[in-house]
């Protein structure tokens, strides 16, 4: 499945459960984040792991963050599942707004690199 916009491009890969999202997010509100939270929301409904690959991502809004948060918090139903998110050490937002989903869903995996 495959998502292509002007600023951003996701890539959802159901075999290997593996979502790669580049760009910058500057969508306005969750209503324009929900397809790509429905994105996440299938790939956590289908396999026990997923991977999100953050790292070519350069920009991400508020909105898109609180799309972030709600589907952590989300994820927290699904306890058997192990996710993990892929960020880049040269995209400053992603260590600390990774930390942040951390709290939300302690089992959350980051790498960053």
């Amino acid at each position: 499945m495959n998502i292509e916009e002007e600023n951003y491009q996701l890539d959802y890969d159901e075999e290997k459960q593996f979502i790669i999202i580049e760009g910058s997010l500057r969508l306005n509100g969750l209503n324009e984040y929900q397809p790509i939270h429905d994105v996440l929301a299938q790939a956590l409904n289908s396999a026990d792991s997923m991977t999100v690959d953050l790292s070519k991502l350069e920009f991400l809004n508020s909105s898109g963050i609180a799309m972030f948060s709600k589907f952590m918090i989300e994820a927290r139903g699904k306890a058997e599942v192990n996710i993990k998110f892929m960020g880049a050490k040269a995209i400053p937002w992603h260590t600390k707004s990774f930390t942040n989903l951390q709290r939300l869903f302690p089992k959350l995996q980051v790498e960053i690199i």
